[in-house]
């Protein structure tokens, strides 16, 4: 049995990239696999642009499969290429879209008056 948990922070070696994610070796005869939507929380368009095969990286421990030797990783809260070090997030405000629809009609007249006036 390993001692690779969930949430831990482990130094991981690159050693396959696919459309849908980069696979990963570790300690232990552990196979990992990054899945492409836990790279960024933004679009990406190629994994190439985040990490290259050989690359030691630092990634987070989502899900430890004991029976088959794998595990889910995630890079997207921490300093994958430094130290692994938990990035701070922005938080999100309680508002959320609120204000956009508070104002969307007001925006929306003003754009129209301003288009029919420079007629």
């Amino acid at each position: 049995m390993s001692n690779i948990k969930e949430k831990d922070i482990i130094r991981v070696k690159i050693t396959g990239i696919q459309k849908y994610g980069a696979f990963a070796s570790m300690e232990d005869d552990y196979n990992g696999l990054i899945h492409i939507s836990e790279i960024s929380y933004g679009y990406v368009k190629n994994i190439h642009d985040f990490m290259n095969v050989g690359d030691q990286i630092y990634a987070e421990v989502l899900n430890v499969d004991e029976n088959c030797k794998q595990i889910k990783l995630s890079i997207k809260d921490i300093d994958y290429k430094k130290d692994g070090v938990k990035l701070k997030r922005m938080a999100e405000t309680k508002n959320g879209f609120a204000p956009l629809h508070d104002h969307l009609e007001t925006w929306i007249n003003d754009k129209i008056k301003e288009i029919t006036d420079n007629f």
